[in-house]
């Protein structure tokens, strides 16, 4: 079987800046934040949720939309159904 690649783990060190131009909401959201551990926690967790959201898969989010549509079909007998809840008791 073929083996995908293997990639060295190095440690990669950034050091960057960010002005509120280049982009508000990113800027908006670390610049809460003080300098140092919790700035860089924060923008570790944005990146992560970042690759999540680019890797969803994309039929995904078409089934739940095609699920929702399903299931917001309604015909008028569906009051009645829900009206027979507060209906006198059913006797046996």
């Amino acid at each position: 079987m073929n083996r995908p690649p293997t990639i060295p783990c190095e440690r990669i060190r950034l050091v960057f800046e960010l002005e509120r131009d280049d982009n508000p909401r990113l800027y908006d959201d670390l610049i809460r934040f003080k300098k140092g551990t919790k700035r860089v926690n924060r923008l570790r967790t944005l990146a992560q949720e970042g690759l999540l959201a680019q890797h969803w898969p994309t039929g995904f989010a078409g089934q739940i939309l095609e699920v929702r549509n399903q299931a917001t079909l309604r015909t008028q007998d569906d009051a009645s159904i829900t009206n027979q809840v507060f209906g006198p008791p059913i006797t046996e």
